[in-house]
């Protein structure tokens, strides 16, 4: 199996991620990826994972983390494996998107209220969607200002996968306030709306 060197200290979200894809498109079994930031670290390791690696990370000396990649088996092997999953029937994928923590225009007050609802009633319908994908200012609804956090949570412990951007967090100062979901990046974002059978929003 190849082993690559992948110097990613430095790239801003989620150029990281992409690095590690490309290697892994390539047919890299072992790589060893450097970052500088503990959400590239966390972005990396479950991509890693989704891929059928197993990952592993230590603190480098001096800050920032190194992260271990091994192909767990053949690359072809799992590739061949992978189609053979997406050839058979399944149901569709439902994705929700939230990118305001406001609905609908005229009072903030009254859309901040109108949201809270919208994703409490998200849990009452079925079937459930596979993931409700937050940016902007939509990631308030995952922190502890939130009154959505009962129904998100409830939603997760369904199987409803939360992600919430990083990029977004950071700018609203809200990264060590998040309840519920994790931590997630545009590559991933982009790649849910680009895998859903359907797209739903309340804008």
């Amino acid at each position: 199996m190849s082993h690559i060197t992948l110097d990613c200290t430095g790239l801003p979200c989620p150029q990281p991620v992409l690095r590690v894809r490309d290697a892994v498109t390539q047919g890299a079994g072992r790589l060893e990826v450097l970052v500088d930031n503990e959400a590239a670290k966390d972005n990396v390791l479950r991509f890693a994972r989704s891929q059928g690696y197993t990952a592993a990370s230590a603190d480098r000396p001096g800050g920032g983390f190194a992260i271990s990649l091994a192909a767990d088996g053949d690359p072809a092997a799992r590739t061949e494996a992978s189609a053979c999953r997406c050839a058979a029937p399944a149901a569709l994928r439902r994705v929700y998107v939230i990118s305001s923590d406001s609905m609908g225009r005229g009072s903030e007050e009254l859309g901040w209220a109108l949201m809270q609802t919208y994703i409490q009633t998200i849990r009452e319908l079925s079937p459930l969607p596979d993931k409700i994908l937050f940016y902007n200012s939509g990631v308030k609804l995952v922190t502890a200002a939130s009154g959505a956090l009962d129904a998100l949570r409830e939603l997760q412990d369904q199987g409803v996968e939360i992600l919430a951007c990083g990029t977004c967090l950071d700018f609203f100062q809200l990264k060590s306030a998040i309840q519920v979901g994790q931590i997630s990046n545009m590559y991933a974002i982009v790649e849910a709306m680009a895998d859903a059978d359907k797209l739903l929003s309340p804008f």
